[in-house]
């Protein structure tokens, strides 16, 4: 929601990288409740999490390539 109302295009790349790390995190911590026995199978929510990532992923090299920002 945040990238929603950039301040700037480089604002817009900055908050998409947040996202980007928060779901990589996201990911990690899901990875490990799937070690426990006593966490329910978290394995739709990686199958979702990976959609999610490659439409970062996209939305950031669109932005990158329409923008001189690193």
């Amino acid at each position: 929601m945040e990238a929603q109302n950039p301040e700037s295009k480089a604002d817009f790349v900055h908050k998409i990288k947040i996202a980007a790390k928060e779901a990589d995190e996201t990911q990690y911590w899901l990875a490990l409740c799937g070690y426990s026995d006593s966490y329910p199978d978290c394995k739709d929510l990686l199958v979702k999490l990976e959609g999610l990532n490659k439409i970062s992923g996209k939305i950031l090299g669109t932005a990158k390539r329409k923008s001189p920002v690193s």
